[in-house]
């Protein structure tokens, strides 16, 4: 099935459009970007039942954005009426004035006009808070009775479905899509020592991803009760065996911000410096690509009305580029990708990553683990940090499992601290599996830490890490 339309977006499209005409006159490009979002989120606990809507998506509005020779600005409402469009363009000049001086050209605008939904399978407001709560209920139920080490499952659904529409001079679009998270966060006890896990799945879709959790609760159940055996490791560089989600985590943190080219204007990454040259093992091809994946971070327009790309980061090792927004891409005298997000009709756009990832290879797990001497096998991510002017890279991942003569040998560790320089990391890549998989629970802060919606993700891959 197709998400719909939103009535309120579709009501309003005539207003917007006589809105946009008057500024078009006025100025060498006018757009109106519309905005209707709507969300839940679910809780179950050992607290309780948490069922709330996310402030962050909630949100109806507008914004609109106009260029000509004597600069460009922005300005954004949440009311929209026939008796305000006069009121509404005089709002624009006054911004105008603010911002004058900053003539950097005038955005692409050639004509294009779709109307595109993303797919679902289960609708969340069809099946309801109540069926939805007593799904949640009963696998919570079912991991604290797993082992009495378990001593209690936070298990989680949220949704989002927004509509969007963009008009300009040239272009008339419209795209509704939803997206859906299920996450299983299980903490367990052995005397003192106190241990947490977390397990996500993601879906550009509907409630059907509670049935990757329920398939996928086991093995958060393993990690927690695993993390309470963990002893500390012993510093130093591995052979490593990255889990998907692991591989994710370095795909946007070690690369993934390098190349927003909002930073290239800024002179803020070294990667500007690197196009066309070896950056990784010809193992690794790496896209950016809201429209080659479906994910949570799908799309078929972004905030600035520019189609969605498939964007080719690396290709065989050798960096071809990176993705911006159109206002980057001004500065920079190339094109827009496609990648101009908005935390909300609000907020400004940055240059966001979409789905990041790295195309799977050829090889078997099973053989990548029997390639290992002397390693580990890091599992669950859980944070990092990038920096993009030094490749510099800082992360952590939950555990790490001892790998001993091509064998898993049941030790773990943990925490584990991943570092290093970025290009080193990338080059030392042996191996990458045919297994390929992306996730997106989680979500990318920027700017004044405006937040969007991405997925990450990749093969199994082999390299030498700095592991802390």
């Amino acid at each position: 099935m197709q998400v719909k339309k939103s009535e309120y977006l579709e009501s309003l499209r005539p207003t917007a459009k006589k809105l946009v005409q008057l500024l078009c006159d006025k100025y060498d490009y006018c757009s109106l970007l519309g905005s209707d979002s709507d969300s839940l989120s679910y809780r179950v606990s050992s607290t309780g039942v948490v069922i709330t809507p996310a402030a962050l998506y909630n949100k109806r509005g507008f914004v609109i954005r106009v260029f000509d020779k004597s600069g460009q600005a922005e300005y954004s409402f949440n009311e929209l009426r026939e008796d305000l469009i006069s009121e509404i363009a005089g709002k624009v000049d006054e911004a105008v004035k603010l911002y004058s001086g900053e003539n950097i050209g005038i955005p692409d605008d050639l004509p294009l006009t779709f109307d595109k939904s993303t797919e679902y399978e289960i609708d969340p407001k069809e099946v309801g808070a109540e069926r939805i709560v007593e799904r949640l209920t009963k696998l919570r139920e079912r991991a604290i009775s797993k082992d009495e080490k378990i001593i209690d499952c936070m298990c989680a659904f949220d949704y989002r479905r927004f509509s969007n529409i963009f008009i300009s001079r040239n272009r008339d679009l419209t795209q509704n899509v939803m997206w859906s998270t299920a996450m299983a966060m299980p903490i367990g006890k052995e005397g003192e020592n106190i241990q947490q896990a977390y397990k996500g799945f993601s879906v550009s879709g509907g409630a059907e991803v509670l049935d990757q959790l329920e398939e996928g609760l086991d093995g958060a159940l393993n990690t927690v009760l695993e993390l309470l055996t963990a002893e500390p490791i012993t510093p130093g560089e591995y052979e490593c065996i990255c889990e998907p989600e692991v591989t994710g985590m370095i795909v946007h943190e070690a690369f993934g911000h390098g190349v927003e080219m909002d930073m290239f204007a800024k002179d803020r990454a070294l990667a500007k410096s690197f196009i066309g040259k070896q950056v990784a093992s010809p193992l690794v091809t790496m896209h950016d690509s809201p429209c080659a994946v479906s994910q949570t971070a799908t799309y078929f327009f972004d905030d600035e009305g520019e189609e969605a790309h498939d964007t080719l980061v690396i290709d065989k090792g050798i960096l071809k580029g990176g993705f911006c927004d159109a206002k980057s891409a001004l500065w920079l005298g190339t094109k827009s990708t496609g990648n101009g997000r908005r935390e909300s009709y609000e907020r400004k756009a940055y240059t966001r990553m979409t789905n990041t990832y790295f195309l799977g290879g050829n090889d078997e797990v099973e053989d990548m683990i029997a390639s290992v001497k002397d390693g580990f096998l890091l599992s669950t991510p859980s944070s990092g940090m990038e920096d993009p002017k030094n490749w510099g890279i800082q992360m952590m991942v939950s555990m790490a499992k001892e790998i001993k003569d091509g064998k898993l040998t049941g030790k773990v560790f943990a925490p584990i601290v991943m570092t290093g320089y970025v290009p080193d990391l990338l080059k030392s890549i042996t191996m990458m599996s045919r297994t390929s998989e992306l996730c997106g629970t989680g979500m990318c802060g920027k700017g004044y830490k405006e937040w969007v919606k991405v997925s990450d993700g990749g093969p199994y891959i082999k390299a030498k890490i700095s592991l802390g």
